[in-house]
């Protein structure tokens, strides 16, 4: 667990004055230095450059997906589908954005208690594990690797922002990736025992 120093100032946060060195760095940081890059946020502050971040991942990932869907002439992946998605893509991802931040604090105060961060940590913490989107586009493997290191990321950012074990912070990020899984799996279950249950089409 690393120290804090309470009084440091706001100078890990994405810089929207330079958006895109900043961003560079940023996502330099998250991929070969994400402890310090943690340790080194502000635990409280105005949301806006954690969001406007994580929306930037999001549009990347949507554009790079859809060029991918076009160039492989699939047939619900159109001009019109493509620029839909666009649009889409920042408005759902702010708003699963502030639902999986809520989510991850509610745990956050269960597991770790009253005397952690505040939600701005947690919010920053969510932001900026959608880093993983910019490889999350790429079809299967893009998925797992995103899949993995958003766990690995965000049990880091947990641990460091609110000062906790990684034990602590590892549950608080599995819970709903469990929850998830489960409700994906009985869906699947159930789309099963439908298809079997369903009498065959008359001849």
């Amino acid at each position: 667990m690393t120290a804090v120093d309470p009084g440091r100032t706001e100078g890990g946060d994405y810089d929207l004055s330079n958006p895109i060195n900043s961003f560079i760095d940023v996502v330099r940081r998250l991929v070969f230095q994400p402890v310090s890059f943690f340790a080194g946020l502000p635990r409280r502050g105005n949301f806006i450059n954690p969001l406007v971040f994580a929306l930037i991942c999001y549009e990347i990932s949507a554009i790079l997906g859809g060029l991918l869907g076009l160039a492989g002439g699939e047939p619900d992946r159109g001009l019109g589908p493509f620029i839909v998605s666009l649009v889409v893509a920042p408005i759902g991802g702010a708003i699963g954005l502030l639902i999986l931040a809520g989510i991850l604090h509610l745990l956050v105060r269960l597991i770790v208690g009253v005397g952690n961060s505040g939600f701005g940590a947690t919010f920053r913490i969510a932001s900026y594990a959608t880093v993983v989107n910019l490889v999350g586009w790429i079809p299967i493997i893009g998925s797992l690797v995103a899949l993995v290191y958003g766990i690995y990321l965000s049990t880091l950012g947990i641990r460091e922002m609110h000062e906790t074990t990684t034990g602590k912070a590892a549950l608080i990020v599995l819970i709903p990736v469990g929850v998830i899984l489960l409700i994906v799996l009985v869906g699947l279950f159930v789309a099963g025992a439908v298809l079997v249950s369903s009498p065959a089409p008359a001849r």
